[in-house]
């Protein structure tokens, strides 16, 4: 790789000055205080455009629960179809339901003082946003009580050995909760208090037994973390990657920044809480990073660093060749199957991904079988395997042709292949529309379970295409150079060669030619090999295209066609990251559908 020379360091040193610990002061016992468990259903994300519809809370102390708070708010403002979807609150359920200030007045006095109360929520920073943004509006001032956040807690008392996550629905699993979750605020709050019960137990072991004991715990300075500060010092304030290595010098862990030192130096911090990185510290005891000129060549470093080298204590990139993609077999009479790695994917058949695992690749299927009569059936047809086939039940719901008993010609099955590599590659708005148009028919027949099927479908389908598209249009391009604006007068140039980063430089006004000529010569060879990924994992394909999509990036020089389909799935992605934030705000678990049909119907015009 042509870069820029790098400089390739290593700290390490003995161990430093011992650490003296201190007695903290008794206080107040957890099996005495007062604790209030929230939870609120709102209108979206975010609570400076958006209204709470429900609010549920449910008072404990001493282990046991003494009163339950629970009621209706209306928003004052319809509630999006999405939002009905996910959490079955109807505009007709909220018509005469109290207004916010009436039914914040009811809920304040339930809490009770802020000297008495703690608060309790999972991501509690959403739910007393809102409350507080609430108060805000009623010009109601808001108690200063004191806030545990449950999830906060649980990831690092949770390993991801036991949970794949800190979300409410699978902490109340694993902690066996009475009350299954369900997107209402009285029932989340329920199954939040098994949960916060279930952490409880589990610090006992940890000596937490007070309200500061439990408010500190996520805060802790472990001693290795003290110990081996030492690992954080001496390093430059520049972009570039840091590898922990053990005492056999095999790396441990492997990341990027924009500033070394200050990012190794919050490994050892209270800042950081993650429970695998505190084991990790405790086995490091030398730490080497190579110094980049551009942080985007950081980047690249890592994610091929990572592949290379599979450190213990990284989860993501590690095993890029093993993504799960989709694509259309290459028989008489295709089909859709999902696979691992992109090898033997072919733009002539059809392709989409990756995905985030096949459950996710899966629905992206069923959503082209909703639309498209392809076959979903596995064995392959032959004239003799025609002669003992029988059709299935997909013929007489005339969802599929039947070509396995000679219905349908291979011509005629052809042309359903055919639209299905249009959707996948080109023009994806005849099955937008008609999804969406599902979607919205079984919502307002109440039929929500059905709607958010076609939802989950509808949005595999959107990310992978879109995912797909971007991906080969960076890929198909021999050679691109890019520019970005570092400083008043400085500027940095990437080079780029089917979806691999070939080489970067620095340069100003003044000498800027004569650094783009200097790059055209010294960066690498890249030769197109006729796969998907020429070059590269699509992990530094997509890295790369985030670089190029930020603002003030100026393409210097393009060999080739950079370009998207215009009746893509680009659109509807876009639309979809917009409630996808929604949806990370409110801390649901699933991806909604969100103005699918505007983006279609302008790709159809």
């Amino acid at each position: 790789m042509s870069f820029i020379p790098s400089t390739f360091l290593s700290m390490s040193a003995t161990n430093p000055q011992g650490w003296q610990p201190s007695f903290d002061d008794l206080g107040r016992a957890l099996a005495e205080t007062t604790f209030v468990v929230v939870d609120l259903e709102t209108t979206g994300g975010s609570h400076s455009n958006s209204s709470i519809t429900e609010i549920g809370a449910v008072k404990i102390r001493g282990g046991e629960i003494i009163g339950e708070f629970q009621t209706l708010v209306n928003p004052e403002s319809p509630i999006p179809a999405f939002i009905t979807v996910l959490t079955g609150i109807t505009d007709a359920m909220v018509v005469e339901a109290p207004t916010i200030g009436s039914a914040l007045f009811s809920f304040l006095e339930f809490i009770g003082s802020e000297k008495e109360t703690v608060l309790i929520a999972h991501n509690a920073p959403f739910d007393i946003g809102f409350l507080k943004s609430a108060a805000a509006k009623c010009a109601t001032p808001w108690p200063n009580y004191q806030v545990l956040d449950t999830a906060r807690i649980a990831r690092y008392v949770v390993t991801r050995d036991e949970a794949p996550n800190c979300k409410l629905s699978t902490l109340a699993s694993f902690f066996g909760a009475a009350t299954n979750p369900d997107h209402r605020a009285l029932s989340d709050a329920r199954a939040t208090v098994d949960v916060f019960h279930g952490i409880l137990d589990r610090l006992g072991s940890f000596g937490v037994t007070t309200l500061e004991d439990l408010k500190s715990f996520t805060n802790r300075v472990t001693d290795a973390q003290r110990r081996k500060k030492y690992l954080g010092e001496g390093l430059p304030q520049s972009p570039g990657v840091y590898i922990f290595r053990d005492e056999r010098g095999e790396p441990l862990y492997i990341g990027t920044t924009r500033n070394l030192k200050n990012r190794v130096r919050s490994y050892f911090t209270a800042a950081e809480t993650r429970k695998r990185i505190h084991d990790m510290i405790a086995l490091a005891t030398h730490l080497d990073f190579i110094k980049t000129p551009t942080i985007i060549e950081a980047e690249v470093r890592e994610l091929r660093l990572i592949a290379e080298k599979q450190p213990r204590f990284n989860r993501r990139s590690k095993f890029q060749e093993k993504a799960v993609w989709i694509k259309i077999t290459d028989e008489n009479f295709p089909r859709l199957v999902s696979v691992r790695g992109h090898r033997g994917l072919s733009d002539d058949s059809g392709w989409c991904g990756p995905f985030n695992g096949r459950d996710e690749a899966q629905r992206a299927i069923e959503a082209i079988y909703e639309v498209i009569h392809i076959r979903q059936c596995s064995p392959r047809i032959s004239l003799r395997s025609m002669k003992t086939a029988s059709p299935c039940a997909l013929f007489d719901m005339k969802k599929c042709g039947a070509p396995c008993v000679g219905k349908e010609s291979v011509d005629s099955y052809s042309s359903h292949v055919l639209t299905t590599r249009m959707a996948l590659h080109h023009d994806a708005s005849r099955l937008l529309i008609e999804l969406d148009r599902r979607m919205r028919e079984l919502a307002e027949q109440e039929r929500f379970e059905e709607a958010a099927e076609i939802r989950n479908r509808l949005g595999a389908f959107i990310r992978g295409t879109a995912r797909a598209q971007r991906i080969r249009s960076l890929t198909r391009l021999p050679h691109l150079i890019a520019a970005f604006p570092v400083a008043p007068s400085t500027w940095e140039f990437i080079v780029i060669r089917y979806g691999k980063l070939a080489g970067t430089a620095q340069g100003n006004a003044t000498n800027y030619k004569e650094v783009i000529d200097s790059l055209k010569l010294t960066a690498d060879i890249v030769v197109d090999n006729g796969e998907i990924l020429p070059a590269s994992h699509h992990e530094e394909v997509e890295v790369l295209l985030r670089y190029l999509n930020q603002d003030g990036v100026r393409l210097v020089d393009v060999e080739g066609e950079w370009s998207l389909p215009v009746f893509g799935s680009g659109a509807a992605r876009d639309n979809l990251e917009k409630t996808r934030e929604a949806a990370d705000s409110l801390r649901y678990k699933e991806v909604f559908a969100n103005s699918f049909e505007r983006a279609a119907h302008r790709s159809t015009n």
